[in-house]
C-alpha cells in the first residue's frame, strides 16, 4: 500500500503539477467589456438610436404631432428614473447575469408587442412598462456595473471600450433602420428587433456574465489577490450620497448633458429631412455623430484615468457646444454632417466619463447604488429636452429656439463639472 504523502512532497515530485498551482488564473475582465459592447449595441441600438428613425411614421400613425412621439421616449426615461434605484442596489446584492436576462427578455416582448398596437395609448403602455424595464434593466446602468466590479486603474479606458457599442450602433442602426422600415414597415421593424433581442442577446448573457472577479478568487485589472487587501469603501446610507457635494454636482452636470443630447439624437434625423431629404438619405448624418462617439469613447476613457477628469468634462463639453452651434446655424447637409460628427466626438465621451468618475469618487462598492440614486436625480433635467424640442417645432414650426436654450445648458453644465472635488485615485 502506498504511503500517503504530503502536498509539499506530492509537489516535489510532480512541478508541473506545482507550476499549474502558482499560475496566475486567467483575466476575464476584457471579456465582461466584450459581453457590455455587445449588449449595450443591442439594448440602445435597437431603440434610442433607432428612435428617430422611427419618428416620422410613428408621428402619421398616431395623427402627426411630433410632441406626442417625443413622450413616448421621455416615458421611457422617467420609467428608468424611478426604476433605477433599486436596479442599482440589485446589481450590488445579486448575480448581474439575471438583471441583465430579465431585462433582456422584458425587451423582446416589448419589441413583439409594439408591431400589433393600433392605438397611441398601448404604444404609451409598452414603452412604460416592458421597454422601460427592459431598456434600463439590459443595458446603461447593468453593463457599467460589470465592468466597473472588474476594473480601479482602468476603469475609465474599459468603460470607454464597452459603451463604444453604444456609438457603433449608432453608426449603423439609422441606416439598416431605415431600409427595415422601407422592406417591412415600421411595424416589421419592431418585430425583427424583438426577435434579435432574445436569440442574441440571452444566451450570451447567461453563458459568460460573471458579477465579479472575486466570485472566482481574482482580483480587479488582472492583479493577483492581495493576502493583505486594502480595506474597502464603506457602502453609504442613501443620506450619505444626498449631502455630499460630488453626488450633486455630477448630477446636475451629467444630467444637462443628457437632456441636450437625448433632443439632438432623436430629433437630429427629423431635421436633416424637414431640409428636403428622405429619411433615408437623413439617417447618415445620425451615423457620422455615432462614428465619431466610438473614438470619443476611447479617447476620454484613455484621458480621465490620467488626467484630472474635468479637463476630460471640459474638453467633452466643449466640442458637443461647437457642434450644437454649427448645426444650429447651417442649412447645407454636407456642413450639418460635418458639426453633427464634431458633436458626436464629444458625446461619447460622457457615458464613460460618468461611470469613472462616480467609481472614483465613491468606489466600486458604492457603484450600483450611486449610479442609480443620480438617475432619479436627474430626471427633471434629462427627459425635459425631447418633448421640449418637439413642442417647440410644433409651436414655431422650427427647432432653433430649443436649440439655443440647449446651449446656455452647455456652460451650466460646464459651471457644475468646475465644482467637482476629485482627488486623483491612487488604486
Amino acid at each position: 500500500m502506498p504511503e500517503d504523502r504530503s502536498p509539499a512532497a506530492a509537489a516535489a515530485e510532480d512541478p508541473a503539477r506545482s507550476a499549474s498551482r502558482r499560475r496566475k488564473p486567467p483575466f476575464l475582465g476584457w471579456r465582461m467589456v466584450a459581453v457590455a459592447f455587445f449588449v449595450d449595441f443591442i439594448a440602445v441600438g435597437f431603440f434610442f438610436y433607432s428612435y428617430g428613425v422611427f419618428f416620422k411614421a410613428l408621428a402619421a400613425e398616431f395623427g402627426g404631432a411630433r410632441f406626442d412621439v417625443s413622450l413616448g421616449l421621455t416615458l421611457v426615461n422617467a420609467v428608468g428614473a424611478v426604476l433605477a434605484p433599486f436596479l442599482g442596489q440589485a446589481l450590488d446584492r445579486y448575480p448581474i447575469k439575471y438583471v441583465i436576462a430579465a431585462g433582456t427578455a422584458a425587451m423582446s416582448l416589448g419589441f413583439c408587442l409594439l408591431s400589433l398596437i393600433t392605438a397611441q395609448w398601448q404604444f404609451y403602455l409598452i414603452l412604460s412598462t416592458l421597454i422601460g424595464f427592459g431598456l434600463n434593466s439590459m443595458g446603461g446602468l447593468a453593463t457599467a456595473k460589470l465592468v466597473a466590479n472588474w476594473f480601479d486603474r482602468r476603469r475609465g479606458m474599459a468603460l470607454g471600450v464597452a459603451t463604444m457599442g453604444i456609438s457603433l450602433s449608432g453608426v449603423l442602426m439609422p441606416v439598416l433602420s431605415a431600409l427595415l422600415i422601407e422592406a417591412l414597415g415600421w411595424r416589421g421593424g419592431f418585430l425583427v428587433f424583438g426577435a434579435f433581442t432574445a436569440l442574441l442577446v440571452l444566451p450570451v448573457t447567461l453563458r459568460f456574465v460573471v458579477s465579479s472577479p472575486e466570485h472566482l478568487g481574482l482580483a480587479p485589472d488582472g492583479d493577483r489577490p492581495s493576502p493583505s487587501p486594502a480595506a474597502p469603501r464603506p457602502v453609504l446610507a442613501t443620506r450619505g450620497f444626498l449631502r455630499d457635494r460630488n453626488f450633486w454636482m455630477l448630477t446636475l452636470c451629467v444630467g444637462g448633458l443628457f437632456c441636450c443630447m437625448s433632443a439632438t439624437l432623436t430629433h437630429m434625423v427629423p431635421r436633416v429631412s424637414d431640409l428636403g431629404y428622405t429619411v433615408l438619405e437623413a439617417a447618415p448624418s445620425l451615423s457620422f455623430g455615432a462614428a465619431a462617439g466610438v473614438l470619443g469613447k476611447v479617447l476620454f476613457g484613455y484621458l480621465v484615468d490620467r488626467v484630472d477628469p474635468r479637463v476630460a468634462l471640459y474638453t467633452a463639453i466643449g466640442t458637443q457646444f461647437l457642434g450644437q452651434l454649427g448645426m444650429l446655424h447651417t442649412t447645407d447637409y454636407g456642413l450639418f454632417a460635418l458639426f453633427a460628427t464634431l458633436f458626436g466626438f464629444g458625446m461619447g465621451g460622457i457615458v464613460p466619463l460618468h461611470g469613472a468618475i462616480a467609481g472614483q469618487v465613491f468606489g466600486r462598492e458604492n457603484f450600483g447604488k450611486v449610479m442609480g440614486l443620480m438617475r432619479p436625480a436627474m430626471m427633471p433635467l434629462q427627459i425635459a429636452g425631447l418633448p421640449f424640442a418637439g413642442w417647440v417645432f410644433d409651436r414655431f414650426g422650427a427647432y432653433d429656439l430649443a436649440f439655443q436654450v440647449f446651449l446656455v445648458l452647455y456652460g451650466l453644465s460646464a459651471l457644475c463639472a468646475s465644482a467637482l472635488r476629485i482627488e486623483k485615485s491612487t488604486a
